[in-house]
């Protein structure tokens, strides 16, 4: 099963994904995609760290190449977050055909998976045009976000903390 998680900044959709992969049994796999580098993202990846502390995950670091991850155990994988694997395959050394390649390795991942929670960032609804290689990858994520809720079982929203079912049922943990 692959449930889609969106929503915009700070609006709870780590805390909701977090949520439902705990409530499936073990193991809990979380993908971190987050690269280390700088002040902000230092302090979001400890944020993140602190808030699945004692969760029972097993966290696995994977910025690219999502297609050769390779897990021991079947269980549930939260990935966390699509917008920071779309920036990272984009702007990689092989930045080629990044939509296609985020996909195989979605679908290599689902299927190594019995729950696949998958956290993406609700882009382009702003109405601003920004620089042309912000808008190529707004488009690339967009395209992605869009593929991803074709085939997911259950797409939620997160608004102000609540989840908005889009597709599917709401899971039973929420």
């Amino acid at each position: 099963m692959m449930i889609l998680v969106t929503g915009g900044s700070k609006c709870g959709k780590s805390r909701m994904a977090e949520t439902i992969a705990v409530s499936c049994e073990r193991p809990h796999y979380y993908i971190a995609t987050m690269m280390p580098f700088g002040e902000e993202s230092l302090a979001a990846i400890e944020r993140h760290r602190a808030m699945r502390r004692d969760k029972g995950f097993v966290t696995v670091e994977r910025y690219t190449d999502l297609h050769t991850l390779r897990l021991p155990d079947r269980g549930a994988a939260l990935l966390e977050c699509m917008g920071n694997l779309c920036a990272n395959e984009m702007f990689s050394a092989n930045a080629e055909h990044p939509k296609e390649k985020i996909l195989q390795g979605i679908a290599a991942l689902n299927a190594q998976t019995e729950l696949l929670i998958i956290v993406t960032n609700q882009v382009g609804a702003d109405g601003v045009t920004y620089p042309q290689e912000t808008m190529r990858y707004i488009r690339t994520l967009g395209a992605i976000n869009a593929a991803l809720a074709q085939s997911a079982d259950c797409v939620i929203e997160a608004v102000c903390g609540l989840p908005l079912v889009l597709k599917g049922e709401k899971p039973i943990c929420l």
